[in-house]
């Protein structure tokens, strides 16, 4: 009886290990037999991979290691107002009868910072007077310190050109240049020069007074 039970045993043994071979030997088969189709599949990942950066190639920029500093110099710009400003901007090339052919369009999206305030390094010790009590001080004019595009936000929002055409590599250029000059010049119609000096006079009141002179009046002419 008891060699009938470890019989039994021995082959319930036999039949588990080749059970584990012959799933072992099914696995590998089944994996040599997709390992083709895996490396098909990673073939073609990669060339979808090169065509995308082919059709959308991604700009290499190498600045150059060497930095100029042409002018250094110490200012006493007092900013009192900013505008942000947004301008469309069209420019257009060979507009009459054969713009289909020959023609190039570009819709220009400008959008700039102006800042203005006072340079108070202009102002001088005669532009100063103290009497009776009172400050009387003439500031220098208000301008412009800064006015420019900001890349980030400025886009071209549509360009067309001719069958016959190819886009003109100055257009843009021309274009940006020409949405510099109109945002500056919407701050200046707006009276940005005007808002400018009335902040600064505002400020330099408190300033002044914080410095012990409550009484401060700000003049065109010292007199």
């Amino acid at each position: 009886m008891k060699n009938n039970s470890l019989l039994s045993i021995l082959i319930i043994g036999v039949i588990v290990v080749a059970a584990y071979y012959i799933v072992q030997t099914i696995r590998q088969s089944a994996q040599a037999a997709t390992a083709p189709f895996q490396q098909v599949n990673q073939a073609n990942q990669a060339l979808q991979t090169q065509v995308s950066n082919l059709l959308n190639p991604t700009p290499t920029i190498i600045p150059d290691p060497v930095t100029y500093i042409n002018e250094v110099r110490a200012l006493a710009r007092l900013e009192t107002i900013q505008y942000s400003i947004e301008k469309v901007i069209t420019g257009e090339l060979n507009s009459g009868t054969f713009q289909a052919l020959f023609g190039d369009k570009i819709l220009f999206v400008a959008h700039g910072t102006v800042i203005a305030g006072i340079d108070l390094d202009k102002l001088r010790p005669e532009d100063m007077r103290y009497e009776n009590g009172v400050l009387t001080v003439r500031l220098p004019p208000a301008e412009v310190f800064i006015a420019t595009l900001d890349n980030e936000k400025s886009y071209v929002y549509d360009r067309q050109t001719g069958v016959l055409s190819k886009p003109d590599p100055n257009l843009e250029t021309q274009v940006r240049q020409v949405g510099e000059q109109e945002i500056l010049k919407g701050a200046l119609e707006d009276g940005i020069l005007e808002q400018a000096q009335l902040n600064a006079e505002a400020y330099l009141l408190k300033f002044f007074a914080a410095l012990g002179f409550p009484n401060t009046i700000f003049v065109d002419d010292i007199g």
